[in-house]
């Protein structure tokens, strides 16, 4: 027979049954939730600090030129926050494919780039799903692969974002450069991004259009010539790459449509501009036309006198 138990170890046995594992925090988007941390937790410090977590859908729509993909490839280089989809087909509908294209990557914002007849390039801005949205031509175009530049810098590494004063005048200007400070501007800590500051990103108003320049910040490397803080007589910016110059045509309430807020005075699109120059061609043609029709007009309304001995040989 089996001996029995004392009285304290049925005690000791009793009280381990009794005793239940703690629960576990809960997990919340911004981290582990603890219970002990919200008792002590004050009105003012259980509020959630803000956290930027933009996402850029960065897409193309067919049939687009080399030069213009090669573009493309370059400003997803620049923007460790954004992600790349497929080609997108350019129709009236492409509006409403691009916001669920947006929703399924989790972004909110999205930079289209459209090609027409191969050689038009124009670049959609837009906030997703509820806008604004801007559309812009794109001209000047000098990718990484032509310019052959010097400068380099980390890839991956947040950029400074500078605008020249210009973006203060107008409200569609102060429009525009908010939008591209939300869309350029790396987040902090970001999971793909290095925490330096290493480059430039140099947004400037000249004749109405946006000129893009990426320069390094280039600082020597040598113990003697260390730089102290605030020290930036040393320092010098090296151009990267790409360049381009964007010129609004529009901006819109919507995401990729809907009521326009601004609509520019100054925009003539590529295809009136290649007619004009067409007239032009044309125009040597036509002054040869006209001086034809000339010479016939005046020898009709000045015949030449018949001459008497025309028909002499003859006989």
């Amino acid at each position: 027979m089996a001996k029995k138990r004392k009285h304290s170890e049925t005690e000791a046995a009793l009280q381990k049954k009794e005793e239940v594992a703690p629960e576990r925090p809960k997990r919340t988007l911004l981290g582990w939730k603890d219970k002990k941390s919200d008792d002590r937790a004050t009105p003012t410090e259980s509020s959630p600090v803000f956290r930027n977590k933009e996402k850029v859908l960065v897409t193309c729509s067919r049939r687009i030129n080399y030069r213009y993909r090669h573009l493309m490839l370059n400003v997803v280089d620049l923007l460790p926050h954004c992600k790349k989809d497929n080609k997108v087909e350019s129709k009236s509908s492409k509006g409403a494919t691009l916001n669920e294209l947006v929703e399924l990557k989790s972004c909110s914002s999205c930079l289209f780039f459209e090609c027409r007849k191969g050689k038009d390039l124009y670049m959609w801005m837009a906030k997703s799903p509820s806008g604004p949205s801007v559309k812009f031509l794109v001209n000047a175009v000098h990718t990484m692969e032509e310019l052959k530049l010097t400068g380099n810098h980390l890839k991956g590494s947040r950029p400074l974002l500078t605008f020249s004063s210009n973006f203060d005048k107008d409200p569609h200007w102060k429009l525009l450069k908010e939008m591209i400070m939300q869309i350029f501007g790396t987040p902090k800590e970001h999971r793909k991004s290095k925490p330096y500051h290493d480059h430039v990103f140099v947004f400037s108003i000249v004749d109405d259009h946006i000129w893009f320049r990426n320069y390094q910040i280039s600082v020597p490397h040598n113990e003697s010539d260390k730089i102290a803080r605030g020290g930036m007589d040393k320092m010098t910016l090296i151009e990267v790459g790409p360049r381009f110059c964007l010129n609004p045509i529009k901006i819109f309430a919507g995401s990729f449509g809907g009521p326009t807020l601004y609509e520019n005075p100054f925009y003539i699109s590529p295809n009136q501009i290649r007619s004009m120059q067409k007239k032009k061609k044309a125009g040597t043609f036509v002054k040869k036309v006209k001086a034809k029709t000339r010479r016939k007009m005046h020898e009709l309304e000045n015949p030449l006198e018949q001459d008497e001995f025309a028909e002499m040989w003859k006989e």
